[in-house]
């Protein structure tokens, strides 16, 4: 497991350095934007976070041989999305948090009006960023601006959202649950990696289904972890209130199971997600490195 964490920290390191310099560079072109929009989109955008999703999409493009430079911009669109579902997710019609990574959320930053509409251009910015990323043909661009749509909008983490929103106060069986999860948090992780797997083209075909298996396991062990931090993480290094899901009712993994049940069941999905990675080689080390580090993450 060090030896892991070591190679996770390392690609990690790598893909965030990356990823943050993209980012700016591609923000840098909104500069016909209201300046106070602006500010609010870098300040949700650039303010941290561990970029997971990014790091998932580059270690897919390296899994079918390609470089990561073929796959930052796409990488750089799902980290967008996931900007905009954070700062919409944080508005008081939503979960009303105050706190995120550490900061004040978007809409006490600045203001609720804001929030939303720095969300909104987070969004088709994405899809902006997508549709043109360069070195990519326009079938594989098309087929990306479809798998991201597919795990944003209501088939994906809208749709689970929205679950979520219906289920606070309510038992829901592992099933339901874990069909909540799917579409909230996983769909764009598999997307992730999916849309890495895709800067190949046809050559992604073969390893799309081991791929899709690590990641579906993967977005589920995720949640799984989140809720144990909402448990027993300090709210200093978790970034957000820690006990926020309890307070607001909501189900979890720790409430249905029980704690060791929830333990027990994220090292189930850790088993499946490294297993699906069995037929990959050696490309698929940071892979696994991540599944690693996912399970274990204190924040």
């Amino acid at each position: 497991m060090e030896q892991n964490t070591d190679h996770t920290l390392v690609f990690l390191g790598s893909c965030q350095d990356s990823v943050d310099a993209e980012l700016t560079r591609l923000l840098d072109q909104a500069s016909a934007a209201p300046a106070r929009l602006r500010e609010a989109m870098a300040y949700s955008l650039l303010g941290g976070g561990k970029r997971i999703r990014p790091a998932l999409c580059l270690g897919a493009a390296q899994v079918v041989g390609n470089s990561v430079e073929e796959a930052l911009v796409p990488a750089c669109a799902i980290e967008a999305i996931h900007a905009y579902s954070l700062v919409h997710d944080d508005l008081p019609a939503m979960d009303d948090d105050d706190l995120r990574r550490g900061r004040p959320t978007v809409h006490i930053a600045f203001d609720e009006a804001t929030a939303i509409l720095a969300g909104d251009a987070l969004q088709t910015a994405a899809f902006e960023w997508l549709a043109n990323a360069p070195q990519l043909d326009a079938d594989t661009r098309l087929k990306m601006v479809a798998e991201l749509a597919r795990a944003s909008g209501q088939s994906g983490m809208v749709g689970g959202q929205a679950i979520d929103l219906a289920s606070v106060g309510k038992a829901l069986s592992l099933d339901d649950l874990e069909t909540m999860h799917r579409h909230k948090t996983g769909a764009l992780i598999e997307a992730s990696v999916r849309i890495g797997a895709l800067t190949a083209g046809y050559h992604a075909r073969e390893r799309l289904p081991a791929l899709s298996r690590y990641a579906r396991a993967l977005g589920l062990a995720f949640q799984v972890q989140d809720d144990l931090l909402d448990i027993e993480g300090d709210t200093a290094v978790i970034g957000k209130p820690q006990g926020s899901d309890a307070a607001r009712d909501k189900p979890t993994y720790p409430a249905l199971l029980g704690v060791d049940g929830a333990r027990s069941h994220l090292r189930d999905l850790l088993t499946q997600a490294q297993d699906a990675l069995a037929d990959c080689g050696t490309e698929a080390d940071p892979l696994r490195a991540m599944a690693d580090f996912v399970v274990s993450r204190s924040h």
